[in-house]
């Protein structure tokens, strides 16, 4: 199959104009293409799809998919590059027609940015069918060209990333279990000379004094696992090193506050936070990217059971302050406490910690981005560069004093899991508890529960787990190691 695209006219009449691929397939078969879109309906408008049968020998089927507006690029208004969102969209609808006609081999046209083209093709023909018997014809999508090869394979290597992460949090929880999480990534690692990969036990992490994340961990009969990676790109392996550091609670019932159970199985995906910054790191080592990065996922699941944390009960962090947990279904910044405390232990560079930390981040921007905190204005702009770039955006929320009170005015401990007016800016008071646990100066929380899955608001992506926003973490690595370059 091949898969080519075309822009829409200012105005509905007019020769609609086709990319330099399509114009030379045009030629190829002499002009037909051009005549069969002439002749059947209206222009394609953006993200439409034709499909013709028959054309050419080594096409028997050739989909043509509309880019929208020739010299589309940054959009300020939507915050992304509208150009490349285009073509991710119009390539991942072709490709899937293509897939839908159990064709095997597709050839895409890189329709003016070929590493975009590369992120639709592989993003849209991913779907998680591990487990069924009945799975959809596996289509492999190429270059159609030779000419950007380089930036073809960059643009697969970004979507293979952010799939590792769908697979993963797709995943049912008895599957991907905090060891099997921890041995995945191992695996993909193994490749790669310049990595270190430590899968730390539940001893290890006693012997650290994490008692927030063990507090977590014992009401599961599945044990933890503090999952430690070492990515040594730098020119120097002593050069300070960017640390990412991902909830990874494998499945959470919200402990003794249990959450409704509809809709829980969803929280198979409340790894998203190490899933998406492991797979980044898989990504950037995949990239061979020029800088250090290390990987820190707590990972454990977070149950109900006669040894479970109970509402009131208070447990002490890695840095020594006590938090009183007023609710186990805040548990997520539990684990993260005591992560960021021994993130702080490598002379930092900067701190990212992912998380599908609140409810309450989605209800305030739903899907349309990750929730950014951060006590950094250099942090924050890399991110939103970055974020411009893939498409998958990010969005500044405050980290305001007057959130901070709300977690340490607290009865029985030096702060509480939970802000004092219960739900008010509830994403807002969890960042805040967080801060608490950060002294160094570049440090910011994604909070992704918004991002966690798709319907159908990213067009290229199938609904179910998203694995957002792994390309923005690798694009935004990948800023920071030309930072050190320079």
């Amino acid at each position: 199959g091949l898969v080519l695209g075309i822009y829409s006219t200012e105005k509905d009449e007019g020769a609609a104009q086709f990319t330099s691929a399509g114009d030379a397939f045009n030629s190829l078969v002499s002009g037909k293409l051009r005549e069969l879109l002439s002749i059947c309906g209206p222009p394609l408008k953006k993200g439409k799809t034709r499909i013709f049968h028959g054309l050419h020998q080594d096409f028997p089927s050739v989909v043509v998919v509309g880019l929208g507006k020739k010299n589309a690029g940054v959009n300020d208004q939507e915050n992304w590059n509208e150009g490349k969102e285009n073509i991710r969209a119009a390539v991942a609808a072709g490709c899937r027609q293509i897939q839908d006609l159990e064709i095997p081999c597709v050839e895409v046209d890189p329709c003016g940015d070929t590493q975009a083209a590369a992120e639709g093709a592989v993003l849209g023909l991913h779907e998680y069918n591990e487990l069924k018997q009945k799975k959809k014809p596996v289509v492999t999508p190429q270059l159609h060209g030779s000419a950007e090869s380089e930036a073809w394979q960059k643009g697969v290597i970004y979507a293979e990333g952010q799939n590792l992460a769908r697979y993963l949090m797709e995943a049912p929880a008895n599957y991907i279990t905090p060891i099997k999480f921890a041995e995945r990534i191992e695996q993909k690692l193994r490749s790669f000379s310049n990595v270190k990969v430590h899968v730390r036990p539940e001893s290890w992490i006693a012997t650290q004094q994490m008692g927030a994340f063990l507090s977590v961990a014992k009401g599961s009969a599945e044990p933890p696992v503090f999952l430690e990676i070492h990515y040594l790109g730098g020119a120097n392996t002593n050069d300070s090193p960017l640390v990412f550091v991902g909830k990874g609670v494998t499945f959470d019932s919200g402990g003794i506050s249990l959450k409704p159970s509809s809709g829980m199985d969803a929280m198979r995906a409340d790894m998203g936070g190490a899933a998406t910054v492991c797979s980044a790191i898989v990504t950037a080592a995949a990239l061979n990217l020029p800088l250090n990065i290390i990987g820190l996922a707590p990972l454990c699941e977070n149950m109900p059971s006669g040894k479970a944390n109970k509402p009131g009960d208070v447990v002490r962090a890695k840095n020594g302050k006590t938090i009183q947990v007023d609710n186990t279904d805040a548990e997520g910044r539990l684990l993260l406490a005591d992560a960021l405390c021994y993130a702080h232990n490598f002379n930092v560079r900067a701190i990212v910690n992912a998380a599908t930390l609140t409810g309450a981040m989605d209800v305030a921007l739903g899907s349309a981005a990750t929730g950014v905190f951060t006590n950094s204005s250099w942090l924050w702009s890399h991110l939103y560069e970055a974020s411009i770039l893939t498409g998958d955006r990010v969005w500044r929320m405050p980290l305001f004093e007057h959130y901070t009170k709300q977690v340490t005015d607290c009865p029985l401990a030096d702060l509480s899991n939970i802000g004092k007016y219960s739900r008010a800016g509830g994403a807002c008071t969890a960042a805040a508890f967080l801060k608490e646990f950060v002294t160094a100066s570049h440090w910011a929380h994604l909070d992704i529960a918004g991002v966690m899955s798709n319907k159908d608001e990213v067009p290229y992506l199938r609904k179910g787990m998203a694995g957002r926003p792994t390309r923005t973490l690798v694009e935004f690595a990948a800023r920071l190691s030309q930072d050190s370059h320079n």
